[in-house]
C-alpha cells in the first residue's frame, strides 16, 4: 500500500499521487491527445513567445533544445518581455501554468489580453483556464492528473506543440509512449543515489543538452530537497572549472561536490572531447565524477531516458535523507508570504 500524500488547495484536500508512481506512469501520458478549444483563432505564425514558471516551462525548455529551428521564446517572469517589434509582431503569446493559479503566467496573459495580442493558454485548471474559458480563448486544458508540474511534462510538451499546430512533432512524441520504460531505469538510477550521498550534485552537459541538465538540477532541487547545481560546456571551461582547481585552502569546499557528466555521442566533437580531458582533470584533483551517458534511438528517447533516470535518482536521494519528495513546502510557504504582504 502506498502512502497517498494530501495537498491543501482551495479549502479541500487533494490526493497527490506519489512520486513513484508518477515516474512509473510517465510513458503513459504521450498516449494523450490533446484538444485545442478555439483551434479556429490560432493566428497563422511561426513566431511563440510562452510565458511559464518553474515545471510550466521545462517543456518549452526541451523542445527548444529538440527544435532550436522552432521561433519559440520562452518568459519567466511578470508583464509581457522587453522584445523588438518585430519580433513581437504577429507572435502566438502561450501563458503556461500547470495548476493554472501561478501569478507571473496569470499577470502575462492579462496583459497580452490588454493590448490585443494573439493569445492561448495551457492549463489543469484555476484561475489561467477560467481566464480562457471567460474570453473564448484559445487553450488546451491539461488532464485533471494528481501530479506536480515537473512529473506531468509529457502532457505540457504534447500541449504546447497542439497549440504550435505541428502535427509532425506531435506523432514524434506519441511514439514515446511505447518506447519509454521507466521501471527499467530505477536500478541505475537508485545506484547514482548512493553514489550521491552526502555530496552536491553538479550536472554538466553541453549547450545543446542545457536542458536536460537544467531538468536534472530541477528534480534534485524539487524531489530531493537538496541544494544542486548546472552548467554547460564549453562555457564552464572558460570559467566555472578553474573554481575547482584544488588547493590546500579550498579543498574542504571542492570536496562537497559530486559532478554529473551528461555525456553525448551526437555532441560537437571538441564539446566530447572537452567533456573527457575536464572529467580526467577533476578526477586527478580528488573530486567525484560520474559519467551518465544520454543513451536512445532518437534524440527524443535519448532526452526523456535521461530524464527519468534523474527522477529515480532523486526519488532515492529523498528516501535516503527522509525528505518529502512529492510535496514543495517550501514554495508553498513563500506563496502564502508573497500573496500576504
Amino acid at each position: 500500500m502506498f502512502f497517498v500524500p494530501r495537498h491543501f488547495w482551495r479549502g479541500i484536500y487533494v490526493k497527490i499521487l506519489p512520486m513513484e508512481e508518477a515516474i512509473k506512469q510517465f510513458h503513459t501520458q504521450f498516449s494523450w491527445v490533446p484538444t485545442v478549444v478555439y483551434s479556429e483563432k490560432l493566428p497563422k505564425t511561426e513566431k511563440f513567445i510562452l510565458d511559464g514558471m518553474g515545471g510550466s516551462h521545462l517543456a518549452a525548455d526541451l523542445l527548444h533544445a529538440y527544435r532550436p529551428d522552432i521561433d519559440l521564446c520562452f518568459f519567466s517572469d511578470y508583464d509581457i518581455p522587453v522584445l523588438p517589434p518585430a519580433r513581437l509582431k504577429g507572435a502566438l503569446l502561450i501563458a503556461s501554468s500547470f495548476s493554472g493559479n501561478t501569478e507571473e503566467p496569470i499577470d502575462f496573459a492579462e496583459k497580452a489580453f490588454a493590448r490585443g495580442l494573439p493569445l492561448a493558454v495551457i492549463a489543469k485548471g484555476g484561475k489561467l483556464l477560467e481566464f480562457a474559458q471567460k474570453y473564448a480563448l484559445p487553450h488546451v486544458a491539461l488532464p485533471p492528473t494528481k501530479i506536480q508540474p515537473r512529473s506531468g511534462l509529457g502532457f505540457q510538451i504534447l500541449a504546447l506543440v497542439a497549440l504550435l499546430q505541428c502535427e509532425t512533432l506531435q506523432n514524434e512524441l506519441v511514439t514515446l509512449a511505447s518506447v519509454l520504460e521507466p521501471e527499467q531505469l530505477e536500478e541505475e538510477g537508485k545506484e547514482l543515489a548512493k553514489a550521491l550521498r552526502g555530496s552536491v550534485p553538479v550536472i554538466y552537459a553541453s549547450t545543446r543538452n542545457s536542458a536536460v541538465a537544467y531538468n536534472w538540477k530541477i528534480k534534485m532541487n524539487e524531489t530531493g530537497k537538496l541544494p544542486a547545481f548546472y552548467n554547460v560546456f564549453p562555457e564552464l571551461n572558460h570559467n566555472e572549472m578553474t573554481g575547482f582547481d584544488v588547493t590546500q585552502t579550498t579543498e574542504g569546499l571542492s570536496r562537497k561536490f559530486h559532478f554529473i557528466f551528461l555525456t553525448d555521442s551526437a555532441d560537437h566533437p571538441q564539446n566530447q572531447k572537452r567533456m573527457a580531458v575536464c572529467k580526467k582533470l577533476y578526477q586527478d584533483r580528488g573530486l567525484a565524477v560520474t559519467e551518465v551517458p544520454l543513451e536512445g534511438e532518437s534524440p527524443l528517447q535519448k532526452m526523456f531516458t535521461s530524464l527519468l533516470i534523474a527522477d529515480w535518482t532523486a526519488l532515492h536521494l529523498s528516501k535516503i535523507y527522509g525528505t518529502e519528495a512529492e510535496q514543495v513546502p517550501m514554495v508553498e510557504e513563500f506563496k502564502k508570504l508573497v500573496s500576504s504582504s
